[in-house]
């Protein structure tokens, strides 16, 4: 298979940032993906709705993105929104996010565009989705549809949002869709998303090259956490550790750059593109602590836990996360090897108050830009995320956005860490 090296002006693309947010928790009324059923099923807290209406306020929105600075937006296209019943297509919703496109083109903002964020079609589901090696095909004819359609408005794609925490919570915890609970399915999912990210990857190359259109830019975006052993002086701890690390943050990125990957069952397997990334996508937000465990059932017999212990109090969001800024810059150092560029995808905080997130703004930036003056190429940071949102399982409560939304009148209001974050790019892209 050809392989496709990633330009050298990438390298010295301006400094993108600015911040994210996908289809599902912001656009409201995506009433054809299996979500969307599992919430009238009352698997869930709280039902997405109207969410922020994004859907029909994206102008408004764009327009607030361009009054804070911001030089790029990462979104999500819905795929049940393009293909609501299996090959039934809805022009509708090619003209709908044609508009979206149109209004950060006039905006002035860069789009960062995620093709798969969580959410099936239905149909797809019905079907087997992501359990069955044969439905990628499915995934195929979307990602062609949309980039034949849209390609002239994007540079950078991102196939495949955090897959790892999708497999774990759709089907080892059994807390989303489709509510599995089985190590077996989670194997083959892991591999069935590994390859439509590698497939895509090819496809997407394949019609930019075809068109010769402009530079295209291709990854998915890889949740990674900062994983200490709760005692370090234990071996069973560190042992544990250096396991979830390499399953949980490096073994994606390593098949995806090596062309080879270790799989249960086989010795190893030659994946058909061997480079598969033209860049990092990275998603950061916290700090876990871990030490071994033999019960049964514990996740490659480790325990989590968020908090390091008693003895040393830490931060923590509103969700419990323990607020880690150095881990950010240590795993920025620690991709270096894979010698290719970083592009913070997400990195935000839910908070009861905008003093902590000003604090965190502050603090991961900073580790940012100490991992720039150490070498590493950070091509830009999105901050998770523009506006509060339905945060999946966890309903409304947990506040990411810079910008506040009312759930009860959808009124959008600017807090002030929107305007550090704004301070605080603009000097990253000043420097040298």
């Amino acid at each position: 298979m050809p392989g496709y090296s990633v330009p050298d002006r990438f390298m010295h693309h301006t400094f993108l940032w600015g911040s994210a947010t996908s289809s599902h928790q912001v656009e409201g009324n995506n009433v054809h993906n299996d979500w969307w059923s599992w919430e009238q099923k009352g698997a869930v807290i709280e039902k997405s709705g109207i969410a922020c209406d994004h859907y029909r306020r994206f102008n408004e929105d764009f327009a607030l993105i361009r009054s804070l600075g911001h030089t790029a937006h990462r979104f999500s296209l819905e795929w049940s929104r393009f293909e609501p019943k299996e090959n039934q297509w809805d022009e509708r919703a090619f003209d709908h996010y044609g508009e979206v496109f149109q209004s950060l083109k006039k905006n002035g903002i860069e789009p960062v565009v995620t093709l798969h964020h969580f959410t099936n079609p239905v149909w797809f589901h019905e079907r087997g989705g992501w359990l069955k090696a044969e439905n990628n095909a499915y995934f195929l004819r979307y990602v062609r549809r949309v980039v034949e359609t849209y390609g002239k408005y994007v540079k950078f794609w991102i196939t495949i949002n955090e897959p790892i925490v999708y497999l774990y919570y759709s089907y080892l915890a059994g807390e989303w869709p489709p509510g599995i609970k089985s190590y077996r399915a989670a194997w083959k999912v892991f591999y069935h998303l590994l390859l439509a990210h590698v497939q895509a990857y090819r496809l997407i190359h394949d019609l930019y090259e075809q068109k010769s259109a402009k530079p295209v830019y291709v990854s998915l975006a890889k949740h990674w956490t900062e994983m200490r052993p709760d005692n370090p002086n234990s071996i069973a701890d560190r042992v544990t550790v250096f396991s979830r690390d390499w399953l949980f943050n490096r073994l994606y990125f390593d098949a995806l750059t090596s062309g080879f990957l270790f799989y249960p069952g086989l010795f190893c397997e030659y994946l058909p593109l061997r480079q598969s990334l033209d860049f990092l996508g990275i998603n950061y937000y916290t700090l876990q602590r871990i030490r071994s465990s033999s019960k049964t059932g514990e996740w490659m017999g480790a325990m989590v836990e968020h908090a390091p212990g008693a003895d040393s109090p830490v931060e923590r969001n509103q969700m419990g996360w323990v607020i880690h800024p150095e881990g950010l810059s240590s795993l920025l150092k620690r991709l270096r090897p894979y010698h290719l560029p970083v592009l913070i995808c997400e990195n935000g905080i839910c908070a009861e108050n905008d003093e902590q997130r000003v604090r965190y703004i502050q603090s991961h930036l900073q580790a940012v830009t100490s991992a720039i003056a150490d070498g590493v190429s950070v091509a830009g940071y999105l901050y998770w995320s523009l506006m509060d949102n339905f945060e999946w399982a966890h309903g409304f409560g947990p506040r990411f956005g810079i910008v506040e939304v009312d759930y009860k009148t959808l009124q959008r209001k600017i807090r002030p860490s929107a305007y550090v974050l704004t301070e605080l790019c603009r000097k990253l892209m000043a420097q040298p």
